[in-house]
């Protein structure tokens, strides 16, 4: 028998993990707990009931194991403090201990117990329990908090930047290394630096500059998919956004977990003022470094700044340092990848990979005959062109 004014004191009392209590669950928990107590009204009480069980519902029939999936995506001072590598006090360590024997105890609560209490002979949905140790799960979570990571930076490792701040991207691109094919020492170069942000070394700052469609985009993401498993998250922003940095630099300076700053298709005209923040950024201003995040921008342009002849005739009259300050914004970046446009033996190697892992089903010796049939149609060369060329094929495949 759930005595239901002890629940209701006992979450109450919660403070590690007061967050919870906010989470649409435990408010329709709440809400059942208040109508037990001061209600006698059988409809609002199956009501209760069924509102709290269709929260559950959405996203799981174990409440168990809903409630440890909730707790370990929390983040709280605990955590944070962890993560930050702050050694948390005595005193929140035995209200944590405390907490999670608690959180425990509600998710093991078996739901014969919430249906005996109501008088009701209607059919009232049913979920199930399991036998967590939640002390021991969440400690195994403590001691891979370096790669895990806690919160929202725990479930997602793509996000983009918006007017509420960061957004995490439920479904982002699902590239992969071994999908790419060509510029495997362009990409080596991007991996090594990454690789030595993942260790804690220093790490450059990164420009991949290069012709439309090469694939410097795809390498960046298909690096972050490939790594997010060893800490590294992705966080891309616009242009417009360059200002943000600071804030966002806040935001993950003392996480755990190590960020690429994303930029894509990135370049200035004469009069942008957008570029003082990125430069800023690059040259390590107090308010806009922190050793767990490296800058990786694309561009089709060498030099980030758009210039103009009738600059060069300018009425500033220091023209030739202005000149010098618009054409080194790209200098600034500590590792320059460029990925050029492919002859026609890389490009028909890339057809001829994609084919392989389309499994198109043509001999190769047509599939490559047509892949040069196609750039004239595309406007030339490029993986993208090869990617489209074999996706026509495997489209119109029987």
């Amino acid at each position: 028998m759930i005595d239901y004014c002890d629940l209701q004191s006992k979450l109450n009392s919660i403070v590690v993990f007061r967050n919870l209590l906010r989470n649409p669950l435990f408010k329709k928990l709440k809400a059942l707990i208040d109508v037990q107590i001061n209600e006698d009204n059988v409809s609002l009480v199956v009501s209760a009931y069924c509102q709290f069980i269709q929260e559950l519902y959405k996203g799981s029939e174990n409440l168990t194991e809903y409630i440890l999936e909730l707790i370990l995506k929390d983040e709280n001072s605990y955590v944070v403090k962890r993560g930050a590598g702050i050694k948390n006090g005595m005193l929140e360590s035995e209200c944590l201990a405390n907490e999670l024997s608690l959180l425990e105890e509600i998710g093991k609560i078996p739901c014969d117990e919430f249906i005996s209490e109501i008088h009701y002979n209607g059919f009232l949905p049913r979920y199930e329990i399991s036998n967590i140790d939640y002390s021991q799960i969440f400690a195994q979570r403590l001691l891979k908090i370096s790669s895990i990571g806690y919160g929202v930076y725990s479930t997602h490792h793509v996000f983009v930047m918006t007017e509420k701040g960061l957004s995490s991207i439920d479904f982002p691109d699902p590239i992969t290394l071994s999908q790419l094919s060509g510029y495997e020492m362009e990409r080596g170069e991007v991996i090594s630096n990454t690789l030595a942000l993942l260790k804690g070394k220093p790490a450059n700052n990164c420009l991949l500059y290069g012709d439309c469609g090469t694939g410097k985009s795809s390498a960046v993401k298909a690096i972050c998919n490939e790594y997010k498993d060893l800490g590294l998250r992705l966080i891309e922003i616009k242009k417009k956004q360059l200002h943000l940095i600071p804030e966002i630099i806040k935001e993950i300076a003392h996480n755990p977990l190590k960020f690429i700053l994303f930029i894509d298709d990135l370049s200035f005209s004469e009069d942008d003022d957008d570029y003082a923040a990125l430069k800023a950024a690059l040259e390590g201003s107090v308010s806009s470094s922190s050793p767990n995040m490296a800058i990786y921008a694309t561009s089709n342009r060498r030099r980030l700044i758009k210039e103009t002849f009738s600059s060069r005739e300018g009425d500033d009259v220091h023209l030739s340092d202005t000149l010098q300050e618009l054409m080194s914004l790209s200098e600034r970046f500590g590792l320059t990848v460029t990925f050029q446009r492919p002859d026609k033996q890389l490009y028909l190697d890339v057809v001829k990979a994609l084919a392989i892992q389309y499994e198109i089903k043509k001999p190769m010796a047509d599939i490559l005959r047509e892949a040069e049939v196609y750039t004239l149609y595309r406007g030339g060369r490029s993986p993208r062109v090869a990617k489209q060329f074999i996706e026509h094929l495997k489209g119109i495949e029987e």
